[in-house]
């Protein structure tokens, strides 16, 4: 791939669009390609699902859930799920036409209400759908969440009640509420992707050359597993100079505390040695994690 100048973007700007995939809550990348800026989210995206759920297979023997936007709502993907197994999924639906006067009367009425205060009522309904694909019909389940509101967080009546519509296709056998907590953890992934913008200085990418970037951005993202590796072994144990608990370091952390400390190279005794000062903070967690890395 040598063209594709950067082109507009779903968000108005000039720019690329790339694709990423993490796997488990330490947010190890299996998948990053660069795109053009117009290319929708679902093109060619099969072939990214296959590969990913390939290399996902050889870090893991369990099941995995994957979680997927609502630029990713295609009966395709759907169906490409159920080709795979042990594997769950998680969709958020893209209501496109559907009315959301007709599913709140629907939903309130057949689904589970409540009331979280005055003026807001939530309803949660489960329903299952049979779709057409290749001339080949599936039936799937999918998630409803209407919130109806006739009265704002400030206790302003509305004299239009405010309609919010949500769903998420999923194979799940799981309370309704079970089923929206585990999709609202894919958020997490957002921050996987500013730490790749922001703490890899990768938001703007260095070249013209489409190629350039899509090869910058693969580097990026081996750059990014291995300080992910180096924040899991280094930085969440007795040694660490950080003491907070956490489930991972985010990567600018990783690279203050142990990539960026100062020592100094020294040749004596005809050998280099790597020295640090007396009070270095992260030189237990800099040597064990040495001993780790360091082959036999």
């Amino acid at each position: 791939m040598t063209g594709f100048p950067a082109s507009r973007t779903y968000k108005g700007v000039d720019g690329y669009a790339p694709i990423a995939a993490y796997l488990g809550e330490e947010g190890w990348c299996i998948g990053l390609d660069l795109r053009e800026g117009v290319q929708h989210s679902q093109k060619d995206f099969i072939a990214f699902l296959k590969k990913v759920i390939k290399r996902a297979r050889r870090l893991t023997k369990k099941k995995l859930l994957i979680r997927l936007d609502s630029g990713h709502c295609a009966i395709v993907n759907l169906v490409e799920f159920r080709k795979h197994g042990k594997l769950s999924y998680i969709v958020k639906w893209n209501p496109r036409k559907a009315s959301p006067w007709e599913w709140r009367d629907k939903v309130f009425a057949e689904g589970k209400v409540s009331e979280p205060r005055p003026g807001k009522r939530v309803g949660l309904m489960t329903v299952h759908e049979t779709h057409e694909h290749k001339d080949k019909k599936y039936r799937f389940m999918r998630v409803v969440r209407v919130t109806e509101r006739t009265i704002d967080k400030r206790g302003q009546m509305l004299a239009i009640p405010d309609i919010t519509l949500e769903g998420w296709w999923t194979n799940l056998v799981l309370p309704e509420k079970r089923i929206i907590e585990l999709y609202e953890g894919h958020a997490t992934s957002e921050q996987f992707h500013s730490e790749i913008k922001t703490d890899l200085d990768m938001e703007r990418l260095p070249s013209g050359k489409f190629s350039v970037n899509a090869l910058a951005l693969t580097c990026a993202g081996m750059a990014y597993n291995i300080l992910r590796l180096v924040g899991q072994w280094g930085l969440l144990g007795d040694k660490s100079p950080v003491k907070n608990k956490a489930k991972r370091r985010r990567i600018r952390t990783v690279i203050q505390e142990l990539m960026t400390i100062a020592g100094r190279l020294v040749r004596s005794a005809r050998q280099w040695r790597l020295r640090f000062g007396r009070h270095c903070p992260a030189y237990d967690a800099f040597m064990d994690l040495h001993g780790r890395l360091s082959p036999g």
